[in-house]
């Protein structure tokens, strides 16, 4: 009997061993920053609570109860506040101030719902000079009683400064839709190989949040906490996945990651491919347009100011070669007149004209010879 217990005991502490914590967001740690929990149910809150997970237990910071209201617990009584939890029941983001590096670590979002049960989100704070960069770490969960193994690309991290998650990595397409629309988003998966796990990722410049994870060779899905309904496939054998977002929001625009492993295996390769979707806005679009519109309207009044002086001054040097013309035939008229003055009683074709004189007749007497 007492070494069952104590293979009970030893199977306990490997079960522990084994376990590692998965997360929902990874934030970057920041003198002011927010851990986002966002319950999109519309189940009734009963409770929340807010823990920091440690490797030992869980430290209560801050319960909230719709009836009894908001308790914080020290040391965090200076330092944390709820920014919504008045106005929207479901929005229990947590505002933290004054963050030193020992506020990096893991940290719990748990609700009491009814009629639906507990709800958790895990949030992961990395120190800023942390980057997360793509690698595969292998996270065994149990859900519902089914063993799953979930793989994320955001597992990994290196010690270079950046100053945002989006700097290293790079987007190959580039999704422009209206707001109302139903976006979808398609990762083709290689036919080289097995794929293993797939995971889609939302990356923002203060956090990276999980959507969706699939374990292809069990055929299961993690659902992650994000704030808006992700719909997308897992099914063993598929060669491709996508997520679907309906109705689309400004909101929605950012970087989106599609993380891979190509093979099953310690020796399996990882591949991402990120796309970048960007949801316009009716405002912008029509100041685009106005814009537009007015500088249209500006170029026709500038190609009819142009006209406008190119045929005044047209008209104008004319007028001025016509009057130069005339003055020059007038001096050119006067010289001759000065040369000739007769010439304008000459006849212009040179005809004669016969002269007629009357003259008397006289006769013609012999004269008298003496």
């Amino acid at each position: 009997m007492d070494y069952l217990t104590f293979f009970f005991a030893i199977l306990h502490v490997y079960r522990a061993l084994c376990e590692e914590m998965v997360w929902d967001t990874t934030v970057k740690l920041a003198e002011n920053m927010s851990l986002e929990c966002i319950y999109s149910s519309l189940d009734t809150l009963v409770q929340l609570e807010w823990h920091k997970i440690t490797t030992t237990n869980r430290e209560l910071m801050a319960i909230f109860s719709p009836t009894y209201g908001l308790s914080v617990k020290p040391p965090y009584t200076e330092r944390v506040s709820f920014l919504n939890s008045t106005m929207a029941p479901n929005d229990m983001t947590l505002s933290f101030h004054n963050v030193s590096e020992a506020d990096v670590g893991f940290y719990s979002c748990f609700l009491h719902t009814f009629p639906q049960g507990h709800w958790e989100k895990v949030i992961q704070v990395v120190a800023s000079e942390m980057q997360a960069r793509s690698g595969l770490l292998p996270v065994h969960l149990y859900h519902e009683g089914i063993s799953l193994t979930h793989f994320s690309c955001r597992r990994v991290f290196s010690s270079v400064p950046h100053l945002s998650f989006e700097i290293a990595v790079p987007s190959r397409n580039h999704i422009v839709s209206e707001p109302g629309k139903n976006v979808t988003l398609t990762c083709q998966l290689p036919q080289k190989g097995p794929v293993q796990q797939v995971t889609w990722e939302k990356i923002q410049p203060h956090q990276i949040d999980l959507l969706t994870s699939c374990n292809l060779s069990q055929g299961k899905g993690y659902a992650s906490k994000y704030q808006r309904q992700i719909l997308s496939n897992c099914s063993p054998g598929m060669t491709s996945s996508f997520i679907l977002m309906p109705h689309v929001m400004a909101s929605d625009s950012g970087l989106y990651r599609c993380c891979f492993k190509a093979s099953t295996g310690d020796n399996g390769t990882l591949e991402t491919i990120a796309m970048r979707l960007t949801v316009t806005d009716g405002k912008t679009d029509n100041q685009y347009t106005l814009f537009v519109a007015g500088g249209a309207v500006l170029l026709l009044l500038f190609v009819v100011l142009i006209t406008t002086v190119t045929v005044i001054s047209s008209k104008r040097r004319r007028s001025q070669k016509k009057l130069f013309k005339d003055s020059c035939d007038a001096q050119k008229k006067a010289a001759n007149n000065y040369r000739n003055p007769d010439s304008t009683n000459q006849s212009s074709d040179g005809a004669r004209e016969d002269i007629y004189v009357n003259y008397p007749a006289f006769s013609q007497r012999p004269k008298t010879r003496i």
